[in-house]
């Protein structure tokens, strides 16, 4: 077993140890948690209540993994603030932190809990681990003091992490990772000061975790499959669902198809903040998925993967769309708001055609048949080449078929959940700027279509057969991570202005469009080519 923390720009430590007993495959759990939040999170509140909703929550945690062990799961993950939330402030937070020692340390907590202080969080999920004999990945909160001699020291001495463990099916500690880019408002946590790139080794594969907000960026996810070739990424997330192109099961399981990789992630249940969305994805399609915005109950989900998945060679995003003449469009194009973006779009005006839009140096080519061309629904193919600079900064380069909420032009890109629209084929490329494209198709009532798509080796999504059902949005949705601060663009306005919702809005209406503008202006053809699985590892 390897138990791997490798600082982008530190020292390397990592220990090999022979691992015996190989599975070509495993069964995965993840389980989607309805957690139980605290009374109160203005003021702290002493230890012993603070443990006490820790152990509510670990109680309902210890039932699923009990019944993934009993169903032969070798590995279960939990999700982001499963143990005592997300509303803190730094002070408020501080009585649910436990000192996490470096897994170096060769620790079991459940035979010796007093090793490293008081640790009663970490003894009870090592016992859970090893008395079920499967790892458990949980995300806890990490403590550790600092002092004056440290130039980056916090104010009240210590920091703060948003912290990943993994405990291996003897109780062990094999895994901490302290997550990397942290969400806006997690004003109770502090970055590490090293980007750490996390990875251990199992009988059935190797493994790499980040969480949560990570995703969107290169480090350490993309660092963990192109450099350190993990089969397979844990993943706990509290995902508040953000359509048309940000929903969890939809964004999840185009990562893991882009970059070639299972991937295991275990998302909070609560849908008062649309949080929901967990599965279980290989690269060639999802294994299962969960999306419930109607219960307030749990869901465990379990399912049989490779543990080394096949990485299939790599696809060049561009070559099929460069060959591609672009039609004139004129004035035909119009503008929309898609998560405080500016995409320029195309309407569908027919039951079949061949569209082509543009937007700086990416053009977005669509050929498409729908069933029937309904006159109460309206389809458009949109293009985005730019920064998202709302709640992070990170440039996109976006390729999209979607639904429009409404009859009107402008509601192209507000968030959608039903549609009656159905298409007998589609194919959608582009003339991407980057290898990190990750192909999205979302369904009517937020379902995804496994087994339904496919990808060319020379950059085209398509349709294998007719879509089982309505279609929310075809997506293909770039990453060109080097760009991330090509611009000066500030996003400090519109994080403030953001602050005050509990959650993203889930479509732009909820904040005048005209007014992010004017803030943000201030600061067809079918695929015929050789068909391979979408992946980035060859």
């Amino acid at each position: 077993m390897i138990a791997s923390y490798l600082p982008k720009y530190g020292a390397v430590l990592t220990l090999f140890v022979l691992s015996v007993g190989a599975l070509d495959t495993f069964i995965a759990a993840v389980y989607e948690h309805a957690v139980i939040l605290p009374n109160r999170t203005e003021t702290p509140v002493p230890k012993e209540e603070a443990l006490l909703l820790m152990n509510k929550n670990i109680d309902v945690l210890e039932k699923a993994v009990k019944l993934a062990a009993r169903q032969g799961a070798h590995i279960i993950v939990t999700p982001e603030d499963g143990i005592y939330g997300w509303v803190f402030t730094r002070e408020t937070i501080y009585p649910y932190l436990e000192d996490i020692p470096h897994p170096e340390v060769n620790w079991i907590p459940c035979k010796d809990p007093q090793r490293f202080g008081y640790t009663p969080v970490q003894e009870r999920l090592s016992c859970l681990a090893k008395d079920n004999s499967i790892y458990v990945v949980a995300n806890i909160g990490d403590k550790k003091p600092c002092n004056a001699s440290d130039t980056n020291c916090p104010p009240d001495g210590h920091y703060q992490y948003n912290t990943n463990v993994v405990f291996d099916s003897e109780g062990k500690l094999v895994a901490r990772y302290h997550k990397q880019n942290l969400f806006m408002g997690e004003d109770q946590f502090n970055k590490p000061t090293e980007s750490e790139v996390v990875t251990f080794d199992t009988p059935f594969g190797r493994f790499g975790m980040f969480t949560c907000f990570d995703i969107l960026f290169h480090d350490p996810a993309v660092t963990l499959v192109e450099d350190f070739h993990v089969d397979t990424i844990v993943f706990p997330t509290a995902w508040m669902n953000v359509l048309p192109h940000l929903s969890a099961i939809e964004f999840h399981s185009a990562w893991a198809m882009g970059m070639g990789v299972n991937f295991l992630a275990s998302n909070i249940h609560y849908p008062p903040k649309k949080m929901t969305g967990s599965g279980i994805y290989a690269p060639d399609s999802p294994r299962a998925f969960h999306y419930d915005m109607k219960t307030q109950e749990g869901k465990l989900l379990l399912s049989q993967l490779d543990s080394h998945p096949y990485h299939p060679v790599l696809v060049n995003w561009t070559a099929y769309a460069s060959g591609i003449e672009a039609l004139s469009t004129g004035s035909q194009e119009f503008k929309s708001i898609v998560f405080f973006d500016e995409f320029t779009f195309l309407e569908l005006r027919g039951v079949a055609g061949n569209y082509t839009v543009c937007q700086n140096d990416l053009c977005c080519h669509l050929s498409y048949k729908m069933s029937e061309k309904r006159s109460d629904e309206v389809y458009a193919l949109g293009a985005f080449d730019g920064l998202h600079t709302v709640e992070g900064t990170y440039h996109l380069q976006i390729c999209t078929l979607l639904k429009c909420k409404t009859m009107g032009l402008h509601t192209c890109g507000d968030s959608v959940e039903t549609a009656s629209t159905r298409f007998d084929m589609f194919s959608l490329s582009g003339t991407f700027g980057t290898q990190y494209v990750f192909p999205e198709v979302l369904l009517s009532e937020i379902q995804l279509a496994p087994g339904e798509f496919q990808v060319s080796s020379d950059g085209c999504l398509f349709s294998l057969k007719p879509l089982s059902g309505p279609v929310l949005t075809v997506t293909l949705f770039g990453r060109l991570y080097e760009k991330d601060q090509a611009s000066n663009i500030s996003s400090d306005l519109m994080a403030q202005t953001l602050r005050a919702h509990p959650y993203i809005p889930d479509n732009v209406s909820q904040i005048n469009s005209d007014n992010i503008l004017k803030e943000r202006r201030r600061a067809h053809y079918f695929c015929k080519r050789l068909i391979v699985p979408t992946g980035r590892r060859q």
